[in-house]
């Protein structure tokens, strides 16, 4: 992950990181009461699709934005043991995008939540310097 690029000039683990710091502290300052560990393992594990989606492969990353998510569920379930409030954050984190994932548990609205704003920040403010 922290060699494909997400936003800018952040890597796509550099993005988890982020989105899953927020997330901590939007459970912990909003006194939320979602579960820690599932908003962790959700949050680094939501864009764990494993390819660079800037790359030209002949258009299939066109459908980025709609297909990642189910990707990255795929690519989580191989690699790690997760549970089903687990699978519902990375399978829903693109809401409303993806308009029939939607989020059901607090956590997997927490990490929604939390990728829209930290995915904002990096674009507008974190990109690549022009040259």
């Amino acid at each position: 992950m922290k060699n494909y690029c997400q936003h800018g000039r952040i890597s796509t683990y550099d993005h988890c990181c982020h989105v899953a710091a927020l997330s901590y502290s939007i459970n912990k300052k909003l006194h939320l009461g979602g579960d820690v560990r599932t908003i962790l393992t959700g949050a680094m594990l939501h864009d764990f699709y494993l390819y660079d989606w800037h790359a030209d492969d002949g258009g299939t990353h066109n459908w980025h934005g709609y297909i990642h998510a189910g990707r990255a569920l795929k690519n989580a379930q191989t690699y790690f043991s997760i549970d089903k409030k687990t699978q519902e954050v990375i399978r829903c984190h693109m809401w409303p995008l993806n308009l029939f994932s939607i989020p059901k548990s607090r956590e997997a609205w927490i990490v929604c939540a939390a990728d829209k704003w930290v995915s904002l920040q990096e674009t507008l403010f974190m990109r690549r310097k022009k040259t």
